[in-house]
């Protein structure tokens, strides 16, 4: 399937601003159309309900039906609609305008299916002024004028310099309508206002022509300048919700279409249909073709978010499209013996149906016992392990298997590991290398401890004391700038990428400039001091010290992110948004630490990078990730239930190999992904099967790779498979990506061959007195967890030095059989079989 991102970008403008229509001009009913449609399931009406607010309102809508297939069919043209009361509200094409203030009701009827929507009218002999920041401003955005290829750039174009996207109206304001005065404005004939003459092409313009002499937005435009270009009041409305609809879109065939409808919510009470000004963007034009009226049409199969952004709030409908001959769906293959499925499988079947995918089928044991294995605890189940788990016939041992492994401290080890990644743990000149040991060895000891993770948060982000008493506060010492310290927690602990919001409003997220310094004001009073050892810091409230925005230069109060301003009068402002962030109420925090989990034993997030947690990057199964976050909350954050959950599903034992209908899927689980193993882990492997401890600075001989404390150690083989330098709590830091320079160490380099030489496991096999046959299976349970086939043991002994066929008790020279088979070990070791889980 081909997964596409359809951007929504709307603008509100002064789009019905004609005289109140009234009830003699207006038609009420509009008739059902003749059409070729299946029988629906059921329809529906969006919105469902209907608020007109002044004689220049109007409300679009939209009728969408269900089929016995799930998919759906835009009804908007097709349906027989009618207004009950003529004197009250009527209809301007498929959209409810108002007459008289009252209630009534929009009756649409389809086949035998019938939904009343409730109508609302009031101040219909009122009509609002226009403005420049609730319909200019927004004309101009959705021309095009403020982006960031023409005047929204950072030097503007031409001598026109404009907010991006309009982050800034009041600075807008004030370019329009002063700078250039007597030439970009002609307020006596405002038609030949200079900024319109361009905008038309009446005048020679860079950009182009951008609307029609009399459309919507010109006509905007011309009003507000006809009106002498008022300046907003001070108590202008600010929009405060979004909505787009419909939701869940199935379309059943290439060429499909279904109407999309955009209404905004503002802090008066109001709301407002924007659908006529909203820019419609589709990042793959290949899937899904968006046009500018709103109308999102399929072109291949594939599956599609649609967002609608509009200042600082996104939302966003998912977009399915299925062959026009698909069936309703599919049912699952029964699962191999062993625990059944759990909620994760509910979730991802029912996907899975809708996209018509068929999942691929339950691995074998072998796979999932080494699958697990490298899961959990980073390393390769040992010989001993492979027999016992392949001759136990317990029908839950893959459950009893997760619960052994997360129970050993190697699980406790590789998660230090992943969170210290998160948290940057590293040396520095600012943190020495005692402050750094007593730091992760504070996270290993609450880890091992079962600590639920957002009690760890909490005690991490409210920190106080010496970086040596409390080894929490290194957190605040490793990065000291204030603003890369609110981006750092932002990212870490809610997958927010927030870095956009400090020179403009994030284009594609629903975060402002407010929301960043409002953010970054918890950290503005963080107070640092010298201790008695010179290399400790004392980390502590400051009590004072304000943050200003760029842009005006106010003091900024602490608001949380996405919520409301927070109370800190007389409060350490770390420990309240300590409290917030880490609230079983704070759903983003339990998202975070779900999807963060999910990618580790999936290969990819639900959503994905699984830090980027914005709204235009959706998850791939948004209710998955909501049932997630709600088992981790009801589970008080322990990891491991969480955990578990995971690895006893049907999605994480399902088989790599895929069928005709999954082949091409990456995002929805319906198989495993074959995935590099990670640079640590894949050197404990080696280590592991060559019997060759490893050694590390300032850790024991033998110690394992996943155990490094610093994220500056250096080790050639873990820089070339990637391992994190933490310098950025970014998941990227871990690069998984297969190169040439790897390839070309393990054909090359020391690690392999030396270590089979140096460990001398062939030799000890031979000593034992082992046949060929007996050493190359031993070799392959231990390297790959499975034996090799019949094909694999012949192809390989052929390889080995010939014996005199003339004498039954004659072997080959141990020289040369050891140099041999070493040369198999060796092979084993460089396939990508070895190299990889799957």
């Amino acid at each position: 399937m081909t997964r596409v991102v359809v951007i929504v970008t709307f603008v509100l403008g002064h789009a019905a601003f004609a005289a109140t229509p009234t009830r003699d001009a207006l038609p009420t009913t509009m008739p059902a159309a003749a059409t070729g449609l299946p029988v629906m399931e059921r329809i529906d009406v969006f919105p469902a309900t209907i608020s007109l607010q002044g004689g220049h309102d109007a409300q679009s809508f939209v009728v969408r039906g269900v089929d016995a297939t799930s998919v759906t069919h835009d009804l908007t043209t097709e349906a027989s609609v009618a207004v009950a009361d003529a004197r009250l509200a009527g209809l301007r094409g498929r959209a409810v305008v108002p007459v008289a203030d009252g209630q009534t009701t929009l009756t649409v009827t389809w086949q035998s299916h019938r939904v009343d929507v409730p109508i609302t009218v009031s101040n219909a002999a009122s009509r609002r002024p226009v403005g420049f920041r609730l319909d200019v401003l927004p004309a101009l955005t959705k021309s095009g004028c403020n982006n960031g290829a023409c005047h929204g750039s950072a030097r503007g174009q031409d001598g026109f310099h404009l907010s991006l996207f309009g982050y800034d109206p009041a600075g807008d304001y004030r370019t329009v309508t002063r700078e250039a005065p007597g030439r970009r404005l002609n307020p006596a004939l405002p038609e030949e206002s200079l900024m319109l003459l361009k905008a038309v092409g009446g005048a020679p313009h860079t950009g182009g022509k951008l609307m029609e002499r009399g459309d919507a937005r010109y006509k905007t435009i011309v009003d507000w300048l006809a009106a002498g270009s008022p300046a907003d009041p001070a108590d202008v409305p600010v929009v405060v919700g979004l909505e787009l609809f419909p939701q869940d879109i199935v379309l059943g065939g290439v060429g499909r279409s279904q109407t999309l409808v955009v209404r905004a919510a503002y802090s008066d009470g109001t709301d407002r249909d924007v659908t006529d000004l909203a820019t419609f963007i589709s990042n793959n034009e290949f899937a899904v073709t968006a046009s500018p009226d709103g109308v999102v049409r399929a072109a291949h199969a594939g599956e599609a978010l649609v967002m609608a952004r509009f200042d600082a709030l996104t939302v966003g409908t998912s977009v399915i499209v299925v062959p026009a001959d698909s069936t309703a769906g599919v049912i699952p293959p029964p699962p191999t013996p062993g625990q059944p499925g759990n909620y994760i499988d509910e979730h991802i079947d029912r996907k899975l149906a809708k996209l018509r995918i068929t999942p691929s089928e339950l691995c074998s044991d072998e796979t999932f016992l080494r699958r697990a294995t490298i899961d959990l605890i980073g390393l390769l189940p040992t010989p001993d392990e492979y027999e016992r788990f392949l001759a136990d016939p317990a029908p839950d041992k893959r459950a009893k298997l997760v619960d052994e492994l997360m129970a050993r401290k190697e699980f406790t080890e590789l998660w230090v590991m992943k969170w210290a990644e998160r948290l940057g743990v590293r040396s520095t000149l600012q943190v020495s290398q005692k402050a750094m040991l007593l730091y992760h060895g504070w996270l290993s000891e609450r880890l091992a401890a079962g600590t639920p993770i957002n009690l760890i948060v909490r005690d991490l982000l409210a920190a106080n004391g010496g970086t040596f008493t409390n080894p929490a506060t290194n957190f605040y010492q490793l990065e000291t700038d204030v603003l890369k310290l609110a981006e750092n927690v932002a990212q870490a602990f809610l997958g927010m990428r927030i870095q956009c919001a400090q020179c403009h409003n994030h284009p594609f997220d629903r975060w402002t400039m407010d929301d960043y310094y409002g953010f970054a004001a918890f950290f503005s009073q963080v107070g640092r001091k010298g201790g008695e050892d010179p290399r400790e810091m004392i980390i502590f409230n400051g009590g004072g010290g304000d943050l200003k925005h760029p842009v005006g230069g106010r003091v900024m109060a602490p608001k949380f992110l996405g919520g409301p301003v927070a109370d800190v009068a007389g409060k350490d402002r770390r420990a309240v948004l300590a409290d917030w962030l880490t609230a079983k109420d704070n759903r983003m925090f339990a998202r975070n630490v779900a999807n963060f989990t999910w990618a580790h034993f999936f290969s990819r997030g639900i959503i994905e990078p699984a830090d980027d947690l914005r709204v235009s990057n959706p998850p791939s199964n948004g209710p998955l990730l909501e049932a997630l976050a709600d088992r981790l909350i009801a589970y008080e954050f322990d990891h491991r239930r969480l955990v578990r959950d995971l690895c006893t599903s049907h999605a994480y034992q399902r088989a790599a190999e895929s069928n005709a209908s999954n082949a091409s899927d990456v995002s929805n689980f319906s198989r495993m992904q074959v995935r590099r193993i990670r640079a640590e882990s894949l050197l404990d492997a080696v280590a592991q099967v060559t019997r060759t401890p490893n050694k590390f600075a300032g850790l024991p001989r033998g110690a394992r790779a996943v155990q490094i404390p610093d994220g500056n150690t250096y080790d050639y083989f873990l820089t070339t498979f990637g391992r994190s330098t933490r310098a950025t709590v970014c998941t990227c830091e871990v690069r998984m990506e297969p190169n040439l320079s790897q390839a070309l160490h393990l054909l090359n380099g020391e690690t392999v061959h030396q270590r089979i030489k140096q460990g001398g496991v062939v030799a000890e096999l031979i000593g034992q007195g082992r046949s060929p046959a007996e050493i190359v299976d031993k070799l392959y349970v231990t390297c790959l967890s499975r034996r090799p086939t019949d094909a694999e043991r012949a192809r390989l002994l052929d390889q080995l030095p010939p014996v005199d066929p003339t004498r039954p008790d004659a072997k080959p020279d141990d020289a040369a059989l050891r140099a041999a088979l070493e040369d198999v070990f060796w092979a084993i070791l460089n396939s990508r079989e070895f190299m990889f889980n799957h």
